[in-house]
């Protein structure tokens, strides 16, 4: 039975619909379909209410998904304030990658609109905090920071697109790995050697995604150790 009515809930024996329970009902939603592929009537299934009892309770689809974004948020674990500021970037990121590929969606919400400031204010203050004591001025370091987060929640939003598109990715890889016949293309068929032998080594390709970030993120680090080194001299 659904209903919104709380003596119809009550009769029917259902728990009583809270703003609580229905942001923990998007969460589950969003770590099954991502924040962009569930809807209001399958949110509303989910809690055994009416739409309209979401929309009294919480507010609209956009409203409950940024509620879910700043639940995820709250997951993930920062890094000790003392580390010196590239240890604590590489962790923190890492850490971020951790949770947000649980729920698909989220990253590219991050990357596009940041944090709200309530849930996201203590992330941003320790993050600035370790580029101001590495070193950087005010706007060099709001900079850096939003360089950092969003490269890494974009490499994000792209392994929450592979993974979703899998078949698709599978065909386009296994034409990569296809050796070329053309001998002048040797840059090519170097790649093509690189693709095929991560294909037939399902060990080397179990983590190629996490591989690929690790990699992103200590290319950005770098860069940016380069122009801290600039500064500082």
């Amino acid at each position: 039975m659904r209903g919104g009515r709380t003596r119809s809930r009550d009769t029917a024996g259902l728990p009583a619909v809270t703003p609580e329970r229905i942001i923990d009902a998007a969460l589950e939603l969003t770590a099954r379909y991502g924040a962009e592929s569930w809807t209001l009537r399958q949110l509303a299934g989910a809690i055994d209410a009416y739409p309209a009892v979401i929309y009294h309770h919480v507010g609209d689809r956009d409203t409950i998904v940024m509620a879910v974004v700043d639940r995820v948020i709250a997951m993930y674990e920062l890094p000790p304030a003392e580390l010196e500021w590239r240890a604590w970037w590489r962790q923190f990121l890492t850490n971020l990658r951790v949770v947000f590929t649980r729920y698909p969606g989220v990253a590219r919400r991050v990357a596009l609109n940041g944090p709200s400031i309530e849930t996201g204010g203590p992330t941003v203050d320790c993050a600035m905090r370790t580029l101001l004591r590495a070193g950087f001025e005010q706007d060099e370091a709001a900079m850096v920071c939003r360089l950092l987060v969003s490269q890494a929640c974009l490499f994000i939003s792209l392994e929450d697109d592979q993974r979703t598109a899998n078949k698709a990715k599978t065909q386009i890889s296994s034409g990569w790995g296809e050796p070329t016949a053309d001998p002048d293309l040797s840059g090519l068929a170097t790649l093509s050697e690189s693709v095929h032998e991560r294909l037939a080594d399902p060990e080397k390709n179990r983590d190629y995604f996490g591989e690929l970030f690790d990699y992103a993120v200590d290319r950005v680090l770098d860069g940016v150790q380069v122009r801290l080194d600039k500064v500082t001299r």
